[in-house]
């Protein structure tokens, strides 16, 4: 669990069908708050879509290299539980490349005009919540290529560790 990485850099290798139907099962079987299951996948291999995408804002052009990806739609009718069962998604997508040998990055759209536009390119009705898309591929590299990457590594269980009581 600690190897998965959020890959941002992917070979022009496609994926396999078998390789994105186990993907997308895993994505059928994670769980939901109060197994509503309020999601729609969509799978998006089209270059000039994805390039349309990755032109949203800055921080997403890594997306456009990536072989394919998983937009994510949730029904738009519970914020809360919604985004939560959001984050179990993706992240279970993304543990489940890796288990498979791949790689995957989640590219969150944007603002509320870029979930717009993002919508529009992907034809997902306004009502509906859509604010991200996972990528899959087969990593090259786990390095942020991003201009401004973050720092790696992880904060001490000292400074992030409290018990019986918040303490810091």
């Amino acid at each position: 669990m600690r190897s998965v990485r959020q890959i941002r850099q992917y070979s022009p290798e496609q994926v396999p069908d078998a390789v994105l139907k186990q993907l997308l099962r895993v994505a059928q079987w994670t769980g939901s708050s109060r197994n509503t299951q309020p999601w729609h996948f969509i799978v998006v291999t089209d270059r000039e879509q994805l390039r349309k995408i990755s032109q949203l804002r800055a921080p997403i052009n890594w997306l456009a290299s990536a072989p394919i990806g998983i937009a994510i739609v949730l029904d738009g009718e519970r914020d809360v539980s919604e985004a939560y069962d959001e984050g179990r998604l993706s992240e279970r997508i993304l543990i489940a490349a890796h288990d498979l040998g791949y790689g995957a990055g989640v590219a969150w759209y944007g603002d509320e005009p870029q979930e717009a536009d993002a919508k529009r390119i992907l034809g997902i009705p306004a009502e509906r919540t859509a604010r991200s898309i996972v990528m899959i591929g087969r990593p090259i590299s786990a390095k942020d290529p991003r201009p401004n990457p973050r720092r790696g590594g992880r904060k001490p269980l000292s400074e992030i560790v409290s018990y019986e009581r918040y303490s810091k």
